[in-house]
């Protein structure tokens, strides 16, 4: 017998402004927090080769001071009322964040939106910005568990700006101007593609007037959009050489877009698969063998692509041996199919985690934002809980099927220098 949910007391609205700029809130009146978004539809696949790294340049720059603020204020602007303001960049979407007490709602509806829509790009910042990117760089390629997913994403989309490092790279960070920066934004950063949402004790019909007053100046025009299409790509192994201890592995194949109707059933399969001190990738590799001590599954749903994969750090001499096991756990998954109680347990598991990410306002608001910007709908809880209550064993040896042949697999490995590790 299934758990019943109890139901939380809040209210979602949506309003779209007479420029198409969309404002989202989830209003959560138990809690005295709010969490605030500017979303970008726009990111790193949106860039030419020679703009590579610009969507993440211009998330550095647009703190360095706008036509309200200058670099010192901005900083100050959230901090000096207990807040936090921050930004990411993703291949697909950039998003500039505010968390605050609900009576800063309005500074943080201001101070993003501020950021989104006037930077000043200040000439005498933009070469000491470079330095620091570069920087960011350097550390990325000191740090092999992040630089070997660039590396995969490398395999998986050749010559595709989504097989490009979201950060760019050094020549092309090193060529950007002014100019260009502003050009990228008048293309992109219109109100076509801004989505401002809100969660927490947050009143929609403020937030509204907020984003209005921000947003009544904005004059870009919306560009015709036309993503480059994914190319197909031959299965790859590669290996590279680097002055590091351990050897670290990531295998993987396409997988399914961030639509496709199964896309439940692979998130239960993942984390049977590899998403926990349970998973099955974990008690097997790790637990019975002692072949590593980080090892997961993990899936990416892009617009109109995605990966699933597996990550391991692990011995140089051990690699070989650890991706036979890796791939001996896929085949299971294709033999037979997984029994009640783990579909239960794995089911629980990620309605589990949907539910506790709901406690943070942070997490409401990035996921209204992901909703409007991926799917341009709301989907309620009870919505999302159903989907992954209907996923069955039979869902899940499909999926497997589909995805889990060894002959669609590329895989990535970073060897210490010296290594004897060698693909298959």
């Amino acid at each position: 017998m299934k758990a019943a949910v109890k139901p939380t007391n809040h209210e979602f609205r949506r309003t779209v402004l007479d420029n198409g700029v969309r404002v989202l809130s989830e209003h959560i009146p138990s809690v005295r927090s709010i969490s605030v978004g500017a979303w970008v539809d726009a990111g790193s696949r949106d860039e030419s080769p020679a703009e590579a790294g610009i969507s993440h340049f211009i998330e550095h720059m647009v703190f360095k001071g706008t036509r309200k603020r200058r670099m010192h204020q901005i900083a100050q602007r959230m901090e000096s009322v207990g807040g936090y303001l921050n930004a990411f960049t993703s291949k697909e979407n950039t998003c500039f964040y505010a968390r605050a007490l609900d009576e800063h709602l309005d500074r943080a509806i201001d101070t993003v939106t501020d950021l989104v829509l006037s930077p000043t790009f200040p000439e005498k910042e933009l070469a000491k910005e470079k330095d620091v990117v570069i920087e960011e760089m350097k550390m990325y390629e000191d740090t092999p568990e992040e630089l070997i997913f660039d590396r995969f994403d490398a395999l998986m989309y050749p010559g595709h700006p989504l097989g490009h490092p979201v950060i760019g790279f050094e020549d092309t960070v090193r060529s950007f101007t002014r100019d260009g920066l502003n050009s990228y934004l008048d293309r992109h950063y219109t109100p076509d593609r801004l989505v401002v949402a809100a969660a927490g004790n947050v009143r929609h019909d403020r937030a509204v007037a907020m984003v209005r007053r921000a947003t009544e100046g904005l004059d870009r025009r919306p560009q015709p959009r036309t993503p480059r299409p994914v190319p197909l790509a031959d299965p790859t192994q590669q290996i590279e050489s680097r002055a590091i201890q351990q050897a670290h592995l990531v295998l993987g194949c396409r997988g399914y877009d961030a639509h496709d109707e199964r896309r439940a059933a692979l998130s239960v399969l993942n984390t049977l698969l590899g998403g926990g001190m349970s998973s099955r990738l974990n008690q097997n590799i790790r637990e019975r063998y002692g072949f590593c001590y980080s090892i997961y599954s993990f899936t990416n749903l892009n617009a109109d692509t995605g990966e699933f994969g597996v990550y391991m750090g692990t011995d140089a001499s051990k690699v070989d041996r650890a991706k036979r096991l890796i791939f001996r756990e896929l085949e299971k998954m294709t033999e037979r199919p997984v029994s009640p109680r783990m579909l239960v347990q794995a089911i629980s598991q990620v309605k589990g985690s949907i539910m506790l990410g709901l406690e943070n306002m942070g997490s409401r608001m990035m996921r209204i934002g992901k909703q409007e910007l991926y799917y341009g709908r709301y989907f309620s809880l009870d919505e999302i809980l159903a989907q992954v209550d209907a996923v069955t064993t039979d869902d899940l040896l499909a999926v497997a099927r589909d995805l889990f042949d060894p002959a669609r697999f590329s895989s990535f490995v970073l060897l210490p220098s010296g290594g004897s590790g060698e693909p298959e």
